[in-house]
């Protein structure tokens, strides 16, 4: 399950790119937009700047902003940094990989077979999804809610 930080993530990423042409945005701004406690919220943006996903502005005018293109920045990329691993098994992570204590021998684990199965589907649609195609999507349904 998506944690709520990386929900938050999701929703601040969505909000950034929504109101990109504002440049650099404060805290405060997107805390309130979206409903996100802002000292969560500033523990969000800066493992997202950590990342290279935002850049930051220091004083008056400051604020976060996108540091990439909403096309580059992919739903596994944000859901990696927050909750780590996507596979829902041990053995079958790609990245965190840890022998599952119980397994006789994984080389004929057919639980293993079918769980990295649906990892390696899930990793492809996540990296597949990006932030572009959520704005996309949102503007799909608004437009198909009021017709």
């Amino acid at each position: 399950m998506l944690s709520k930080k990386a929900k938050y993530a999701i929703n601040a990423l969505v909000y950034l790119t929504k109101n990109s042409e504002e440049g650099a945005i404060n805290i405060a701004q997107i805390a309130e937009a979206q409903s996100i406690p802002r000292k969560f919220l500033e523990s969000i943006l800066l493992d997202l700047r950590h990342a290279g996903i935002l850049k930051s502005k220091k004083g008056k005018n400051g604020g976060y902003s996108l540091n990439k293109i909403p096309e580059k920045i992919h739903m596994a990329e944000v859901m990696r940094l927050f909750d780590g691993a996507i596979a829902l098994l041990p053995c079958v992570t790609y990245m965190f990989y840890e022998r599952c204590d119980e397994c006789i021998d994984e080389e004929t684990c057919g639980i293993r077979e079918v769980f990295t199965e649906i990892r390696n589907e899930t990793v492809n649609r996540l990296k597949a999804a990006t932030l572009a195609d959520i704005i996309a999507r949102e503007t799909r349904l608004k437009e198909d809610q009021s017709s």
